[in-house]
């Protein structure tokens, strides 16, 4: 029977997710893939849904022919009960039934009995509980962006914000655009928004062009990716977009809303360059500094942290038992990183759990991939830095945290002259990090304005929960 196979929890539909479900299922396990969103595919694969009569879904992806091979997979998966999908379930906390320790260095894991605790729907209150003999931890990433005069502004989004809502409500947040920040995701933002009937402004990325020239080497090893970028760059071309590398965005203006904003140029060293200020008109600024992984599952759980990524083996397992991560999770690589690393985690779980060996040769194929699409990405990550000194563009009276309304002086001055040397001090000063996300928007910010290094917040859950949720927590049910 199905339900006598060993259980695998999956968090996560992503493109991780995705791979992972399905090469455990496909080796014995039965998999329960639990994602917050509405339909599988993460924000990579994110489509719009069926009402809304998309002709074209496809326009609005590449690589939309794994997306099909995936989801076709898991229906078929799906319908003959060896994966069970729980979508629109919010993960706040997974747990082991019996306290674990860490292993060092990294054992197999041991069959161990690990309980996910779930908020089901829009609303977030009908609790959901899925016990697991092992958890894979494909929860992704999210967007960092750094704060700016105006960044508050209606008309200011994330770059991956304006790119959700076009693939998944076919809409825009205006007519005229500005696309900005630094990293890979801008050149799909900036076209995207362009073939959609927007006029793209300008794409402005802090980055020097020639950094490239200095990671040849690196880019040369992944030629699709780099062919990738080229399409990308005609298509700003046909669509007229200029393209303004080594700027920055130094502030957004408007009363009610967005209405234009100043860029400037950046020299050699990060800062902006007196005199090279020019304010663009638009109603739209897309802005985004580069990503960071979801970590708050995986430091509830006790798992070790390497930097800002989830620390993990040659299988893709953590240091405690029962525990696999894939994905953004565990370094930010975009799709074919995470489709990889799905992959092998999903065939070690399967062989850790039923006691096989996965197959050398197949193992080995998603290794060279894996380890390919890393160093691709290594190199992009030194690219795509952040400028030096994005923090003298930060003024005093610029609202850092949003929720709780603390403003870069306040940081300023908790530092200068309160004393404190480290995020934590920092909130407990000004509150900054104290709100509804918990920190995780401003936290790279006030880190960088406090001058210290951004460290792992360590939160014990995932997600605000109903207080009567949490009294009933203690007795979970069977899944």
């Amino acid at each position: 029977m199905a339900t006598e196979r060993p259980h695998l929890a999956v968090i996560g539909a992503g493109p991780a997710g995705l791979a992972a479900s399905l090469a455990a299922a496909a080796h014995g396990v039965r998999v329960t893939l639990i994602d917050s969103a509405a339909g599988a595919g993460g924000q990579f694969y994110r489509r719009p849904p069926a009402e809304l009569g998309a002709r074209r879904p496809a326009a609005l992806h590449h690589r939309w022919r794994t997306w099909r091979r995936l989801g076709d997979a898991l229906a078929a998966r799906v319908e003959e009960g060896t994966i069970r999908h729980l979508a629109d379930h919010h993960v706040w906390c997974v747990e082991p039934v019996e306290p674990v320790e860490p292993v060092e260095p990294m054992e197999p894991a041991e069959r161990v009995e690990l309980v996910v605790h779930a908020l089901l729907g829009p609303l977030q209150e009908e609790p959901v509980t899925v016990r697991a003999d092992a958890v894979l931890l494909a929860t992704g990433g999210y967007e960092k962006v750094l704060p700016f005069p105006g960044w508050t502004l209606p008309g200011v989004v994330t770059a991956g914000g304006a790119q959700a809502m076009l693939k998944g409500g076919l809409v825009v947040s205006g007519q005229r655009a500005v696309v900005a920040g630094t990293g890979p995701l801008l050149l799909p933002v900036a076209t995207g928004l362009a073939a959609a009937g927007v006029e793209v402004a300008a794409l402005v990325e802090s980055a020097d062009p020639k950094a490239f020239l200095r990671r040849t080497v690196a880019l040369a090893a992944q030629p699709g990716k780099v062919a990738e970028g080229v399409r990308y760059g005609a298509r700003l071309l046909r669509h007229h977009v200029k393209l303004l590398p080594r700027h920055t965005v130094v502030a957004a203006h408007g009363e009610q809303r967005l209405d234009a904003v100043t860029v400037a140029a950046l020299d050699t060293h990060g800062r902006v360059g007196p005199g090279t200020e020019r304010r663009i008109a638009c109603d739209t600024l897309a802005v985004g500094h580069g990503m960071l992984a979801h970590l708050d599952l995986a430091e509830s759980l006790g798992c070790r942290i390497d930097g800002l990524n989830v620390a993990v083996d040659g299988e893709q397992r953590t240091d405690v038992p029962g525990v696999w991560a894939a994905g953004e999770t565990t370094g930010i690589g975009g799709a074919a990183l995470s489709l990889a690393e799905g992959h092998i985690a999903g065939r070690s779980a399967a062989a850790r759990l039923t006691g096989t060996r996965p197959d050398p040769h197949t193992w080995a194929r998603a290794a060279r991939s894996r380890r390919r699409a890393r160093e691709f990405f290594a190199a992009l990550d030194s690219v795509y830095a952040l400028p030096a000194h994005w923090t003298e563009q930060v003024t005093d009276d610029t609202v850092v945290c949003r929720c709780e309304e603390v403003t870069a002086g306040a940081v300023r001055n908790a530092v200068d002259e309160l004393g404190a040397g480290d995020v934590r001090t920092v909130k407990l000063l000004t509150r900054a990090g104290m709100g509804w996300c918990q920190g995780r928007m401003c936290e790279p910010a006030v880190a960088g304005l406090a001058g210290c290094e951004q460290t792992p917040a360590r939160r014990l859950l995932a997600r605000p929960v109903p207080l009567g949720v949490l009294a009933r927590a203690g007795d979970p049910e069977d899944d």
